[in-house]
C-alpha cells in the first residue's frame, strides 16, 4: 500500500470516528425528545429573527475579512475585500464537511487568487485565532460576572467529576506530565546538537522557509499599523457573533424570555460546540446548548432541542450556500482576475 494511499486512509479513518461522535452526541440530545412537537416547533418558528441573525452572521464574516486584510498588508502584500471575504466564506463551507480544514482552504484559495505564500497566510490565521481566543475568554468572564449563580453551578456540575477523577490519580498525573516535560528537553537537547546534521537534510531549507513564513504571519499583530482599529474589529466581530445568537430566541415562545445576557451565555459556553472536531459542530453544538437551555434557564427540552436544531441547521445553510457561491465565484466566474501581488 503507498503512502499516499495510507495518509487517505488514515484520514477517512479519523473522519469517520469524528462524523461518528457527532452522530452520537445528536442521538443523545434528542433520544428522549417528543420528534412530532420538535417537527412543530420547526414549522411554527418565526423565522424573521433568524433571517435578520444571519444578516448579522455575514456582517461579522465582512469584518473578519477586514480584520485579515490588516493582517496581510502588515506583511507588504495587497489584498481585495471581496477576494479575502470569499476566501473566508469557502473556509466556513470546508469546516462544514471537515473538522479544522477551513483554516487550510481559506489560505490555499487566497495564496492562489492574490499570489501570497501560503505559510505566512497561516501566520496570520494563528495571529486571528489567538485574539479570537482572547475575545472568547473575556466574553466567559463576563459571563461569570453577571450569571455567578447559573454559570458556577453548570460548570461545577461538569467539572466536578474531573476533578476528582483528577485528585484519585495525582500521582500518575504527575508522572505523566514530569516525562512529558523530560521527554520535551531530551528532544529539544537532542535537535540542538543534532543541528549542523539536520541542516544538510533535503527538508531543511523547505521546513525553514515554511517556519519563518509562519512567525511572519504570527508577527503581523505586532508590526501592522492602526491596532485599535483593529481591536474594534475584533470586538465587532464577536458583538455579531452575539446578536447572532441572541436574536433567534424570539423564534420560539419558550425562548423569548431570555436576555442578551443570556444569550452570551449560550455563544460563550455553545462555541465549544462549534470548536469541537466534528463535521459543522454537528452533534456537539445541538449537545452543549439543548443542556444550556435545560440546565441553566429551565426551557422545556423539546424546545430547546428545536432552538438547537434551527439556529445550527440556519448557520450550515448559510455557510453551504455562501460558501458554494464565493468558490463558484473564484473559480469559475472571476478565474481570470490578475493577482494583487505579481
Amino acid at each position: 500500500m503507498g503512502t499516499q494511499l495510507k495518509k487517505r486512509l488514515i484520514s477517512a479513518i479519523e473522519y469517520l470516528i469524528f462524523l461518528g461522535l457527532g452522530v452520537g452526541l445528536l442521538w443523545l440530545s434528542f433520544r428522549k425528545l417528543d420528534y412530532l412537537e420538535i417537527k412543530q416547533d420547526i414549522m411554527e418558528a418565526d423565522y424573521y429573527w433568524l433571517f435578520i441573525a444571519l444578516i448579522f452572521a455575514i456582517l461579522s464574516h465582512i469584518v473578519r475579512a477586514l480584520r485579515w486584510n490588516m493582517l496581510i498588508n502588515a506583511m507588504g502584500y495587497k489584498t481585495r475585500l471581496s477576494t479575502t471575504f470569499f476566501a473566508v466564506m469557502i473556509g466556513y463551507l470546508a469546516n462544514t464537511a471537515v473538522p479544522r480544514m477551513g483554516e487550510f482552504m481559506r489560505c490555499g484559495v487566497l495564496s492562489k487568487k492574490e499570489k501570497i505564500p501560503f505559510n505566512s497566510l497561516f501566520g496570520t490565521v494563528i495571529s486571528e485565532r489567538l485574539i479570537d481566543l482572547i475575545m472568547l475568554f473575556i466574553i466567559i468572564l463576563l459571563v461569570i460576572v453577571f450569571q455567578i449563580d447559573l454559570v458556577g453551578t453548570f460548570v461545577g456540575d461538569i467539572f466536578t467529576p474531573i476533578i476528582s477523577s483528577i485528585s484519585s490519580n495525582i500521582v500518575t498525573l504527575a508522572l505523566v506530565i514530569f516525562g512529558s516535560i523530560m521527554l520535551g528537553l531530551v528532544s529539544i537537547w537532542l535537535v540542538w546538537k543534532s543541528r549542523e546534521w539536520i541542516k544538510r537534510l533535503k527538508f531543511y531549507n523547505k521546513l525553514r522557509g515554511f517556519i519563518d513564513g509562519l512567525l511572519e504571519g504570527i508577527k503581523t499583530v505586532m508590526t501592522m499599523k492602526k491596532k485599535g482599529l483593529f481591536i474594534v474589529y475584533s470586538i465587532l466581530i464577536w458583538l455579531f457573533y452575539a446578536i447572532m445568537v441572541y436574536l433567534p430566541v424570539f423564534m420560539l415562545q419558550e425562548t423569548t424570555n431570555l436576555t442578551f445576557v443570556d444569550g452570551l451565555t449560550i455563544l460563550a459556553i455553545g462555541s465549544l460546540g462549534i470548536v469541537a472536531p466534528v463535521p459543522g459542530g454537528i452533534g456537539a453544538y445541538h449537545f452543549i446548548v439543548k443542556s444550556i437551555l435545560v440546565e441553566l434557564y429551565n426551557i422545556e427540552a423539546n424546545a430547546a432541542g428545536s432552538f438547537a436544531a434551527i439556529t445550527h441547521g440556519g448557520q450550515t445553510i448559510l455557510n453551504v450556500v455562501v460558501g458554494a457561491f464565493s468558490y463558484f465565484y473564484m473559480m469559475v466566474v472571476n478565474k481570470k482576475q490578475r493577482p494583487k501581488n505579481v
